[in-house]
C-alpha cells in the first residue's frame, strides 16, 4: 500500500482482472460472515427438526442458483458452468451428508455442524499448493455462507437492487453475487481476496467490468461514498485521488479506449499475415441476436451456431417452423458469409429439467449430441428439415457434434438423406450441395481422421471438448478443472494431426474452441496451418491484428521449436515469451491476464 502524506489518497495493488479503468463512488456490500453459535440439542425430535432446517436451506439455495442460472445474461451464458458446480458442491457428500451425520451424531444444531463440514474441507484443500485449487475452497465458502444466511433469517442486499452508478467493494463476491449485478449501475468492483483463476474474476471477465481482487485490506480502508479509481489492467486501486492522479487515469483511460479503437478499427480487414496467408476468422453465436455483434467486431462468418437456445428455453422441443424462421433469419443476415449450424448438443451439461431426459451417473460421456439425435430420429429429423429448408436463404453448412466414429457420421448422414428425399417428394427446396462437416472433438475421431475426411467436406475442431476428452479432465470438477491444459503437447499433436487429415484429403479444418480466441494460442495454430478460427466475437479485433502482423512462415519456424517442448508449463512460457517481444503492449493493457 502506498499513501500520499500531504493529500491523503491511498494506492492498493491487486490482481487485475479485466483491462479497462472506471472513476466513480464506492458502495461497501456487507458479506460479512453469519455469527453461528454453538447449540447442543438432546431428544430426538430436535435433531430431526435440525436435518430438516438443514435440508429445507440447501433446497433453498439451490432454487437460487437455478434462477440465478436462467436469468444470467446472453454475455456470460458461457460461464454458467461455475453456477454448475456450485449446485454440486451442495450435493457433494463431504458437504451435504456429513453435515447430516454430523447433527446427528454429535447432537449438535445444523449451523455448527455445517460450519465443522467446512473446516474439514478446508483441511483437506490446504494440503495442496495450487493457486486454482485453493480458490475453489472460496467456491465452498461462498456456498456454506448462502446456507447459513438461510438458516439465521438474513436478507442481505441483492446487488441486482443497486440503483446508481457506484463501485462495489466487498471482502469477496460469489459467483451467484456477480450473476446479479446491474451492469448498467455497477462499473466496476474491488474484492479483498480472490486470484485470477477465482471464479469472480472468471465472471468479471465475462461481465466486461473493470475488477480488481486479492486486495487484502480494502474494505477495511474504503469507506462508503469514496471516490475510487479501478485500474484492471494494471491491478491498482486508488482511495480518493487527488486532482492530478485523477487526470493521470483518465488520460490513460482514454489512451486504453484509443488502442481499443485502433483495434476494432482494423477488425473488418481480412485476416492475412504478413506474407500473404489468409484465415477465415468466423464467430462462435448461441442465439440469433448475437449475428449482429458478430458482423460488427468483423466476424467473416459464423464458424459455430449452437443450436440448443431453442430446445432449452421453451415448454418442449421447438417446432420444425420455429427452427425453420430461426436458421433463416441467421442464414439471410450474413449472406454471402457462411453459417456453420451444429446439430443439437443436448446432454453432458447441457441437460434441461423440461427435457425428457434421464440423469446419468455420467452424462459427459453419455447419451448426448449425436448419441441422442441418433436415438431419436424424429426430433432429429425435425431438425434437419429446418437447417436444409433454411439453406436457400444463404450459405449454411451442417455440422454433426461428438463423431466418435465412421458408422455414426454414416448412421447420420442416413438420416439425413432420408429427409432430402421426404423434401424431394413434398417438393420442398433446398440447397442440394450443401455441405455437410463434422466436430472433431473426441479422440478417437482424431486417430481415424484421415477415415473420416474422406466422407466430409470439412472440419470443425471443438477443442473445449477435445480436451477434456483427451484429458480425462471434467471442468465442473472443482478438484481437477485446472488442469485443463490447452498448452499440453498431446493436445497440439492431435491438433496437428487432425489438420494433416484434412489436408491430405483435401478439405478445410478449423477450429472453434476457447483456444481459437485466445491471443497466445495464435501463432501455435498458425503453424499447425488451420483455414478458420471460430471464436466469441469480442476476441475477433484482436485476433485479426495478431495475425496481420505475424509471418506465417516464422510461425512455422515457432512451431517445430514448440512441438520439441515436453509439458504445457514449457509451451505456454515459449508463447509467452514470444507475445511479449512481438506485442509487448498486449501485456500492458491487461490483454495477457490469463
Amino acid at each position: 500500500m502506498r499513501e500520499d502524506p500531504v493529500s491523503g489518497e491511498r494506492e492498493l495493488r491487486g490482481v487485475a482482472v479485466y483491462p479497462d479503468i472506471v472513476i466513480g463512488k464506492a458502495h461497501l456490500v456487507d458479506r460479512s460472515r453469519v455469527k453461528i453459535l454453538y447449540q447442543c440439542l438432546v431428544n430426538g425430535e430436535q435433531l430431526k427438526r435440525e436435518v430438516e432446517r438443514f435440508e429445507e436451506a440447501v433446497h433453498a439455495v439451490e432454487d437460487q442458483f437455478v434462477s440465478l442460472k436462467n436469468k444470467m445474461p446472453d454475455k456470460v451464458k458461457d460461464q454458467a458452468f461455475i453456477l454448475d458446480s456450485h449446485l454440486l458442491i451442495l450435493k457433494d457428500s463431504m458437504f451435504y451428508d456429513s453435515t447430516i451425520k454430523k447433527i446427528l451424531e454429535e447432537k449438535i444444531n445444523a449451523e455448527w455442524a455445517l460450519k465443522k463440514s467446512l473446516e474439514e474441507i478446508r483441511e483437506v484443500f490446504e494440503q495442496i499448493d495450487d493457486e486454482y485449487i485453493s480458490n475453489r475452497v472460496r467456491d465452498v465458502e461462498n456456498v456454506t455462507e448462502r446456507i447459513l444466511r438461510f438458516l439465521s433469517g438474513d436478507t442481505s442486499q441483492s446487488l441486482g437492487e443497486i440503483n446508481q452508478r457506484v463501485i462495489i467493494v466487498a471482502h469477496d463476491l460469489s459467483p451467484a453475487d456477480t450473476t446479479e449485478l446491474n451492469t448498467a449501475k455497477v462499473k466496476g468492483f474491488i474484492t479483498d481476496v480472490g486470484g485470477r483463476t477465482s471464479h469472480t474474476a472468471i465472471m468479471a471477465q465475462a461481465l466486461e467490468i473493470p475488477a480488481v481482487v486479492g486486495l487484502e485490506v480494502a474494505t477495511a480502508l474504503v469507506e462508503d461514498g469514496d471516490l475510487l479509481i479501478v485500474d484492471g489492467s494494471a491491478g491498482v486501486v486508488v482511495i480518493n485521488p487527488d486532482d492530478s492522479t485523477i487526470i493521470h487515469y483518465q488520460e490513460k483511460k482514454l489512451q486504453l479506449q484509443e488502442y481499443k479503437s485502433s483495434i476494432a478499427r482494423m477488425s473488418h480487414l481480412p485476416a492475412e499475415t504478413t506474407d500473404g496467408h489468409r484465415v477465415d476468422i468466423t464467430a462462435n453465436i448461441e442465439f440469433l441476436e448475437e449475428v449482429a455483434a458478430a458482423k460488427d467486431c468483423g466476424g467473416e462468418g459464423i464458424g459455430l451456431y449452437r443450436t440448443e437456445f431453442l430446445y432449452l428455453s421453451g415448454k418442449g422441443f421447438p417446432n420444425e417452423e420455429d427452427l425453420f424462421e430461426d436458421y433463416r433469419e441467421v442464414a439471410e443476415i450474413m449472406n454471402p458469409a457462411p453459417v456453420s449450424i451444429r446439430t443439437l448438443d443436448l446432454g453432458g451439461d447441457k441437460f434441461a429439467s423440461k427435457m425428457p431426459m434421464s440423469e446419468e451417473i455420467n452424462p459427459a460421456l453419455g447419451l448426448r449430441a449425436i448419441r441422442f439425435c441418433l436415438k431419436e430420429p424424429a426430433i432429429f429429423k425435425t431438425q434437419l428439415r429446418a437447417i436444409l429448408r433454411a439453406s436457400l436463404y444463404g450459405k449454411i453448412q451442417l455440422m454433426f457434434p461428438m463423431i466418435s466414429g465412421l458408422q455414426e457420421l454414416l448412421d447420420a448422414k442416413e438420416i439425413l438423406r432420408q429427409v432430402k428425399k421426404d423434401l424431394d417428394q413434398d417438393h420442398i427446396e433446398y440447397d442440394s450441395k450443401m455441405e455437410v462437416g463434422i466436430m472433431v472433438e473426441i479422440p478417437s475421431a482424431v486417430v481415424i481422421a484421415e477415415i473420416l475426411a474422406r466422407h466430409v467436406d470439412f472440419f470443425s475442431i471443438g477443442t473445449n471438448d477435445l480436451i477434456q476428452y483427451a484429458l480425462a479432465i471434467d471442468r465442473v470438477n472443482e478438484h481437477v478443472a485446472y488442469m485443463y491444459q490447452p498448452f499440453h503437447p498431446a493436445i497440439l499433436r492431435m491438433i496437428q494431426q487432425v489438420v494433416r487429415a484434412a489436408k491430405n484429403e483435401g478439405i478445410k479444418v478449423s477450429l472453434c474452441g476457447e483456444m481459437a480466441g485466445d491471443p497466445l494460442c495464435v501463432f501455435i495454430l498458425l503453424g499447425i496451418g488451420l483455414d478458420g478460427l471460430s471464436m466469441n466475437a469480442r476476441s475477433i479485433p484482436l485476433i485479426k491484428k495478431i495475425v496481420r502482423a505475424t509471418s506465417m512462415e516464422q510461425a512455422k519456424i515457432d512451431l517445430e521449436n514448440i512441438m520439441k517442448l515436453n509439458t504445457a508449463n514449457e509451451v505456454r512460457a515459449y508463447i509467452l515469451a514470444l507475445t511479449r517481444h512481438m506485442f509487448p503492449e498486449l501485456e500492458e493493457k491487461g490483454y495477457l491476464l490469463n
